[in-house]
């Protein structure tokens, strides 16, 4: 990749600082250190990687809700973000390739009569899933007969159905996986619902250089490794890879 450009550095960082949104909402990409309390996991490996080849510092802004690091970034109060890509997100950004897949599945409670996916939608059921959530935005399009819950944070999705009633909860995988592990009341249908594409992202009033500079960055970041080695880094299961962009 060549040398960046003043042009290209005023693009991606207009006050001088690269501010990158980071989602703590997906524990796949983003959590707390518990002993210092610092955003840690991938997407910060990758927030910190792209400052270093642009030769800015970087700013992390965090948020516990994906909608929120959304509105950020499409805001203008950050410059760069990690989402999932969904076409209700489409306005007001643009995005990269995906770098990570990621399964989105379901949990049920252990006696629940549900068996596989595509029984999940119908009428009575009630899928509890995190408001603005990757989850929220496609079931919402997909979902005919089943209603969905909105909640405000993984948290209230698994307390939704571990003591509220609701029938199933959608949510990452390895998520979920863990909640069925420490809670024997709990299990999840086998396969997913949908895969996840976590791509990077930056405004759309950008400019056309800057979101191929980001482009080109993450297609380097997953062919020499860096993706393939954060997660291992900070012990993720449950995610991919993503494979090259297609040209």
């Amino acid at each position: 990749m060549t040398a960046p450009s003043p042009v290209l550095l005023q693009a991606f960082a207009p006050t001088g600082v690269l501010r990158a949104s980071i989602n703590l909402g997906n524990p796949i990409l983003a959590g707390r250190d518990a002993s210092t309390g610092e955003a840690t996991g991938v997407s910060v490996d990758l927030a910190r990687a792209l400052g270093e080849r642009l030769g800015l510092p970087v700013e992390l802004v965090v948020f516990d809700k994906a909608a929120q690091s959304v509105e950020a970034v499409r805001g203008e109060q950050a410059d760069i973000g990690f989402f999932a890509i969904d076409p209700a997100r489409g306005e007001g950004l643009r995005f990269t390739a995906p770098y990570v897949l990621i399964e989105g599945s379901y949990l049920v409670p252990a006696a629940s009569p549900l068996q596989d996916n595509a029984e999940v939608d119908r009428a009575g059921t009630r899928v509890g899933v995190g408001a603005g959530s990757a989850y929220d935005l496609f079931l919402t399009r997909e979902l005919k007969k089943a209603a969905i819950e909105r909640l405000p944070h993984a948290g209230a999705v698994r307390d939704a159905v571990e003591a509220d009633g609701i029938e199933v909860a959608a949510g990452i995988r390895q998520l979920l996986e863990g909640w069925a592990r420490e809670d024997a009341s709990l299990r999840v249908l086998p396969g997913r619902f949908m895969v996840i594409q976590q791509a990077m992202g930056l405004p759309a009033g950008r400019g056309a250089e800057a979101a191929a500079f980001l482009a080109a960055f993450v297609e380097d970041m997953k062919s020499t490794g860096f993706v393939a080695d954060a997660l291992a880094r900070h012990r993720i299961e449950g995610a991919s890879v993503a494979p090259p962009a297609v040209a």
